[in-house]
């Protein structure tokens, strides 16, 4: 089977990656009857579906109105199924409009033949998990030993990857395996080994408090009620103690439907996502083949949130569970649509579709949804479609209270129901045309996903490349030949404004806050005619003057044709106090760099590695040693000179 962390990523791929209660259930101090009866009337009060009126609107503008969410708690028991089921159908009965949840599993099935009988369904690709306003944690370990660790989307929030490390220690993806090394000294030690079953394909490992969570894809054969036979995958999350690394001691699983999408992790609570999708062919009363498991019980479907489009085929699956007992799932609840992509704000899940229906809208648009998290408990609180397409996560971001969001708006194609081409093959040739092949837009919407204050037709025939959301103020590069550097003042919701403009040839992938008043660019170097790429680009920019941003050092990376940057933002090791900047490159084979930077010299490389066959690869320190990490080796450095210390074949 083809290892997925081997594969080359094509540039064609890379840009089409471009274009997510218990509750902690009290027992009750008796178990009377009547009390217990007093219990379950409140369960089925709160998971009782909410409805509200969708409010349409003119296109190129905030579209849908803001719809009430709910779908909180535990997978319940057919007793208590039937009766939530009921309070739904009461509930149907008062509504006038768009719903949030599902009243009942005939409900989404429903949903899901209306999506097979589209001619086109949009599948997501849930690659573009964005990334944010952090170069990276740092972390100390309990003997001060200083490290780096995963660069994050989110501040404090924790993501999973292929290395990790508490500066004593590290733990390595090594194909079905995880493999641990001890580097206290300069002689590194493998000490331990966690093996995956022979149906588990290990995706993402996540360490904290000497627990390590391993990710895996878990797949079986299942027999459903026709007696056919089909393969079904599950997203697993097993907890492993490793106070012991020399002995790791499993600590239970977790095991949801669907491949998986991304982890969160805040707290001591993880929130796992995955993506599933109906069986269009399945029968009706085959409900597991449309609708998603939980720890191997169909979800309920009061905790199913709807789409505003009467149809749908793929969920994102989320759910909660807490280091300290990975066994006891806390909440859990499912998105329904077309496939999407998220982002994780410090309170919140964004998870967001994008809309090609020509018969609903003459432009693309996206539906976001949004669900408050604390403590493991999900909270459905808001939904809303907005004009044009997100890029990734760091298109959209919170901040006080407030969401921002920059789109690129393109028209739909009503003979086939997906989009135009963004770019035209020979702009001069199509004279009959009118008007711009797509523009760009930003939004600004409050607590409850309303719209406060709007800037549209940025750009036009342009789209955003990357964006960087940095307190009050907004970065962001639309490309087509040249790369405008947008900034944009975000101090009033409700008059954004755009400060300055900054144009210059290429364009910037990936864009990381470097210190006081710079801001990092990676991605690459284009001639002014826009179809000679000399290589992956450097590039330093001052934003101390947002209204006069400036391009201050630049270094090209010749016939080095594609970063893993691009598309995957864990991928950047950056560190300002250290000044460095780490990332894989490919040439005529993968190579890792590492350049520093200086205000009068710019770019300069301090090491570079050229690595056998094509894997994932990583960047980190612990103490006075970095680590260049493969699947398949480690090899130490020195931080101050990079002179080689120790190398291991795993």
């Amino acid at each position: 089977m083809e290892n997925k962390r081997d594969r080359h990523f094509t540039e064609e791929e890379i840009e089409d990656k471009i274009v997510q209660s218990a509750e902690g259930m009290e027992v009750p101090d008796s178990l009377k009857p009547e009390n217990i009866e007093k219990k379950l009337a409140q369960k089925k009060k709160k998971r009782t579906p909410v409805y509200g009126i969708v409010v349409a609107a003119a296109c190129c503008c905030l579209v849908v109105g803001v719809v009430a969410l709910s779908g909180r708690g535990m997978m319940q028991d057919k007793e208590a199924q039937k009766a939530a089921e009921k309070a739904a159908d009461d509930t149907v009965a008062e509504s006038t409009a768009a719903l949030a949840s599902a009243k009942d599993y005939d409900q989404i099935y429903k949903y899901v033949q209306a999506a097979a009988e589209e001619e086109e369904i949009m599948y997501g690709t849930g690659g573009a998990d964005g990334a944010a306003l952090y170069t990276g944690e740092k972390a100390v370990a309990d003997q001060a030993v200083s490290h780096s660790d995963t660069n994050v989307r989110t501040e404090g929030v924790g993501e999973g990857d292929v290395v990790k490390t508490d500066g004593k220690y590290l733990y390595i993806m090594s194909m079905d395996k995880v493999q641990i090394l001890n580097i206290e000294s300069e002689e590194m030690k493998q000490v331990g080994t966690i093996s995956m079953d022979a149906n588990d394909y290990l995706i993402e490992i996540y360490l904290k408090d000497e627990k390590l969570v391993c990710v895996y894809a878990r797949t079986t054969d299942e027999t459903d009620s026709q007696g056919v036979v089909r393969s079904v995958t599950h997203t697993v999350a097993e907890v492993f103690d490793v106070s012991n690394p020399e002995k790791p001691k499993s600590l239970g699983e977790m095991s949801q439907s669907g491949s998986f999408h991304t982890m969160r992790v805040s707290g001591d609570y993880v929130y796992l996502l995955s993506t599933f999708y109906a069986d269009i062919s399945g029968s009706k009363n085959d409900v597991s083949s449309y609708v998603p498991e939980v720890q191997g019980k169909v979800m309920d479907s009061s905790y199913i949130l709807l789409p505003q489009q009467e149809k749908g085929r793929v969920y994102t699956v989320v759910t909660s569970f807490s280091l300290k007992d990975p066994t006891e799932q806390i909440d859990h609840l499912a998105f329904f649509g077309d496939g999407s992509q998220c982002y994780v704000s410090e309170n919140n899940i964004y998870v967001y579709d994008t809309i090609y229906d020509a018969k609903v809208s003459p432009v693309t648009q996206t539906e976001i949804r949004k669900v408050s998290y604390k403590n493991g408990e999900l909270d459905g609180t808001g939904d809303v479609v907005i004009d044009g397409m997100v890029n990734d996560s760091f298109s959209i971001d919170e901040y006080n209270g407030y969401l921002r969001v920059v789109t690129t708006i393109r028209e739909n194609d009503d003979t086939s129901g997906g989009v135009n081409p963004l770019l035209r093959t020979d702009s001069a040739s199509n004279t009959g045309s009118q008007g711009a092949d797509s523009t760009n837009a930003l939004y600004i919407l409050d607590k409850d996903l309303k719209e406060t204050g709007k800037l549209d037709n940025l750009a036009e025939d342009e789209r955003v490349y990357s964006a960087r959301f940095m307190g009050d103020t907004c970065y962001f590069v639309t490309y087509k030949q040249v790369d405008p550097l947008f900034s944009v003042d975000l101090s009033d919701p409700k008059k954004p404004k755009v400060l300055g403009e900054l144009k210059i040839p290429g364009f910037s992938d990936y864009l990381h806050p470097y210190g006081d008043g710079l801001l990092l660019g990676i991605g690459m170097d284009v001639e002014e005619d826009g179809t000679t790429v000399n290589g992956v680009k450097l590039s330093m920019f001052d934003i101390s003057d947002p209204k006069d941003v400036k391009e201050v050092a630049k270094t090209v990376l010749e016939e080095c044709y594609s970063t893993d940057v691009s598309y995957n933002y864990r991928a950047a090791f950056v560190d300002t106090e250290k000044n460095l900047i780490g990332f894989p490159g490919y040439k005529n084979q993968q190579e890792y760099y590492i350049y520093s930077y200086d205000k009068e010299k710019g770019f300069t490389c301090v090491f570079e590695k050229k690595l056998s066959g094509y894997s994932e690869v990583r960047g980190l320190y612990a103490g006075e040693r970095f680590y260049l990490v493969t699947e398949a080796t480690v090899e130490s450095y020195r931080l101050d000179n990079f002179e080689k210390v120790d190398d291991v074949v795993l």
